[in-house]
């Protein structure tokens, strides 16, 4: 009976250890760097809130080249969140570029889209030394990280400042982004947020044939906010109006504006599976 309560013993720590042996396997591959500055040192050093906020994480296989990279910018209203990388996007295959940039009230309009913009472009000069393939680079992000994401594509002068066209990006997957003038520019300038503008700061102003492939993502538009599923509607038949022969999109029934964003990741990795061959 002893022997056997030993035996017993000793099966219950390999049961207990095997959850932990999987885990750790399944982090082998992967390597993680936090916090690299996309700004210039010499923008950091004459501004503090750049050292602070303009700063990326990147996750990539190891000794792996011709990878797709997911450009990701993080959601908030332009006014909070932190760049994180979802457990959805890692251990398959691609690298993923996580963004912090500039939040009102702290700066305002157009200090956050600059800030994605040099971050897109840090990716298409660095994105090699990674693994990654210039040609493969995906941008995306939720909510304001989508507004970001549509910005940075469709008005190329954001990345035209870095020599970059912003046509280069391989697709565009907005998570439930605005199409018109974002609310918090609109707070700017004393517009409430149930007042609609369409400017030179709406996706929707830069609609053209030629852009990126787009996939637009929304919630439900019953749960969505103030709108959103209606704006993408509209951004998608304008930009099939324009000429533009990729442009999808896709609702996402009974899932609100913030729990859209689960189920979108499943779609943006199905999307790019193209891009992975």
């Amino acid at each position: 009976m002893k022997s056997f309560s030993t035996l017993l013993f000793l099966v219950s720590i390999l049961l207990t250890l095997q959850p932990q042996a999987i885990n750790a396997q399944e982090n082998q591959g992967y390597l993680f760097k936090e916090n690299i500055l996309y700004r210039t040192a010499v923008e950091a050093n004459n501004d503090e809130y750049i050292a602070e906020r303009c700063k990326l994480d990147i996750y990539y296989p190891v000794d792996k080249k011709g990878l797709t990279t997911v450009v990701w910018f993080h959601g908030g209203g332009i006014t909070g969140g932190e760049k994180h990388i979802s457990e959805k996007l890692k251990h398959k295959g691609i690298a993923v570029v996580a963004v912090n940039y500039r939040l009102n009230p702290k700066v305002n309009c157009p200090a956050y889209i600059e800030d994605a913009a040099a971050a897109v472009a840090w990716t298409f000069n660095h994105i090699a030394e990674f693994g990654g393939d210039p040609a493969k680079i995906v941008v995306s992000g939720h909510s304001a990280g989508g507004y970001l994401t549509s910005m940075v594509g469709f008005d190329k002068q954001w990345l035209a400042k870095y020599e970059i066209d912003a046509n280069r990006i391989a697709m565009l997957i907005p998570f439930s982004g605005h199409c018109i003038t974002h609310m918090t520019i609109r707070k700017e300038r004393g517009i409430p947020d149930t007042q609609p503008v369409v400017d030179e700061f709406a996706p929707l102003y830069h609609v053209r044939a030629d852009a990126p492939p787009l996939i637009l993502i929304t919630g439900d538009r019953e749960r969505e906010m103030l709108g959103r599923y209606e704006e993408n509607a509209y951004m998608m038949r304008m930009m099939k109006v324009a000429g533009h022969q990729k442009t999808k999109l896709y609702e996402l029934d009974s899932f609100d504006h913030g729990g859209m964003a689960s189920p979108a990741y499943e779609i943006l990795l199905e999307e790019i599976k193209t891009l992975q061959k």
